[in-house]
């Protein structure tokens, strides 16, 4: 893996381009002790046992969102939420599954097979009824995907009208990494089924999800609260009634679910690999049922401004953003039960408010106003993100950027960053910048088959046309030192929301006060900029999101 280099005139091309008027920082890989120890005291408060896994809508949560507020005006920003305060009321809907009157049975060939909850099978929630009952034909739809751009189409010839739609998770491989992202969605997946008539649908995990997340760590959990945000009619939003039925079953159920069909379990496993599915209609009907308890939910994102220091820039914003929110306590391992979310994202925060620390203290001011947004419910489904970047409390059109940190792996001494998604729109040439002035190397994202830009808050803005970034920890070792890739991937691999995410981890704090100032120097180019970021002409998401907006 190679760092980006950058020739010196290429960088002052990109520094013309980003109309940065001021004279660059001088470059620094040395750590800034005050600032590492700053960021090393917030994380430890915000990680603590007592505020037990900061699940969004606990006592936990608001602990850590009083915190970051009093932090915010501790460096001198202003309160930038509702009514004059630090805070975004951001409505929900909670909802949490029982297992009385769960089932899940397949009538097929003259027997009944009934999958057993928990082992085999989870009812999703459902946030549009109480109790739910469906019985209906089942068609696979292999992984529920329409690109017509791509020729490619898992409904060809078959009829889902009044059918409950049988699917896979992801897409397939043979797409490019923006368009895989986006049909591998939840949301767009649904939303295709809804339109082709689906009543219900069965996800089935296949042997390669579950060597990514094993069904064990979802069956443990069964009893957790999912949410959704919850409009002014006390509905939840994008929660498609139509779909009467959603459950989720296990990899070594698969057999179950496709007993009697054209094909076993294993064989559309290996079609799913090699891109070769096809949609079918399966014998028999369906039956999924399940009860719910649903209910009004609140919590907040924390919400804090930098002023511009110029009349009509000023009026433009800057996001930056790390959530909040973490899982809280749960299904006990090696006995401790909670989920202190140290990396996931308390890191990201601390990072975010050592960056405000340090523009509130830059003269002059940026040009551009500046944002610091602590999210709340990322790890329910981007739902703070998606309310801030839906109904944000700056002017309407005002948001030109956004600059995520979320779960930086910082475990190991790095020499860079990893900018995910900075590809595609003008906000490179300012992130080049900032990294060289920074002494800072870029990498490529080492995992791109993981498509993270669609799975952290940026996605919200970039759904609403925002430019964005996210901003990961490197993956080059600094000197002879342990390997920051393998001590990422061990993280994922072992403490990827799991309870050994916390304080006692080897946490480079030093690290973070790099990221941090990088941060604040991209702040700086881009609030200086004299054009607000643009997509870059034919990029997906810009095509896809911004239609309206102008591209470079």
């Amino acid at each position: 893996m190679r760092a980006v280099a950058m020739p010196a005139a290429a960088l002052m091309a990109l520094l013309a381009l980003a109309g940065c008027e001021r004279s660059p920082a001088p470059a620094s890989t040395t750590a800034d002790p005050a600032a590492a120890q700053r960021i090393e005291a917030d994380v430890r408060f915000l990680a603590d046992d007592k505020l037990e896994g900061r699940e969004t809508g606990t006592r936990g949560y608001d602990l850590a969102a009083d915190y970051v507020a009093k932090r915010y005006a501790q460096i001198g920003l202003q309160p930038a939420g509702d009514g004059g305060t630090f805070f975004q009321q951001v409505p929900l809907l909670k909802a949490t599954r029982e297992q009385a009157g769960a089932k899940f049975e397949i009538v097929r060939g003259g027997r009944t097979i009934a999958l057993r909850f928990k082992d085999q099978y989870l009812p999703s929630q459902n946030y549009n009824a109480a109790v739910h009952a469906l019985t209906a034909p089942a068609v696979f739809v292999g992984q529920g995907v329409h690109a017509p751009e791509l020729q490619h189409d898992d409904f060809a010839g078959v009829d889902l009208q009044g059918k409950i739609a049988v699917v896979f998770s992801g897409a397939p491989e043979r797409f490019d990494n923006d368009r895989r992202a986006f049909y591998a969605s939840s949301r767009e997946k649904l939303r295709a089924l809804v339109e082709r008539g689906a009543v219900g649908v069965v996800y089935v995990n296949t042997a390669e999800d579950e060597a990514r997340q094993p069904w064990s760590r979802s069956s443990e959990s069964w009893d957790k609260p999912g949410m959704r945000l919850r409009g002014a009619d006390g509905k939840g939003i994008d929660t498609f009634p139509q779909l009467q039925a959603i459950a989720y079953v296990a990899a070594s159920a698969a057999d179950l679910v496709f007993a009697d069909g054209p094909q076993t379990a294993a064989q559309l496993f290996d079609a799913a690999e090699a891109g070769t599915l096809k949609p079918f209609a399966l014998p028999g009907t369906i039956t999924l049922a399940g009860r719910t308890r649903i209910e009004p939910a609140q919590s907040r994102n924390v919400v804090a401004k930098l002023a511009g220091s110029d009349a009509k820039l000023g009026t433009e914003s800057i996001v930056y953003t790390a959530h909040l929110d973490h899982l809280g306590t749960g299904a006990p391992v090696k006995g401790d039960r909670i989920y202190n979310g140290a990396l996931d994202n308390a890191l990201g925060v601390s990072i975010m408010l050592e960056a405000a620390r340090e523009l509130a203290a830059t003269k002059p001011r940026p040009k551009r106003s500046l944002l610091f947004v602590a999210l709340t419910a990322e790890e329910k489904g981007l739902l703070g993100a998606e309310w801030f970047a839906t109904h944000p409390t700056a002017p309407n059109g005002a948001l030109v950027a956004n600059i995520n940190m979320d779960m930086p792996v910082l475990l190991a001494p790095t020499r860079d960053v990893v900018p995910i998604g900075v590809e595609h729109s003008t906000l490179q040439p300012a992130m080049a910048a900032a990294a060289k002035e920074t002494g800072v190397a870029l990498s490529p994202d080492p995992f791109p088959e993981e498509v993270v830009f669609v799975r952290s808050d940026q996605y919200a803005f970039i759904r609403a046309g925002i430019p964005a970034v996210y901003l990961d920890g490197g993956v080059a070792a600094a000197g002879k030192g342990p390997d920051p890739k393998a001590a990422l991937r061990d993280f994922l691999r072992n403490c990827y929301h799991q309870p050994c995410d916390d304080v006692s981890q080897p946490i480079q704090y030093g690290d973070a006060a790099r990221l941090a100032r990088l941060n604040a120097r991209i702040g700086v180019l881009v609030g200086d900029a004299r054009e607000r970021p643009r997509w870059n002409t034919g990029d997906f998401f810009g095509e896809k999101f911004a239609k309206g907006t102008p591209a470079q």
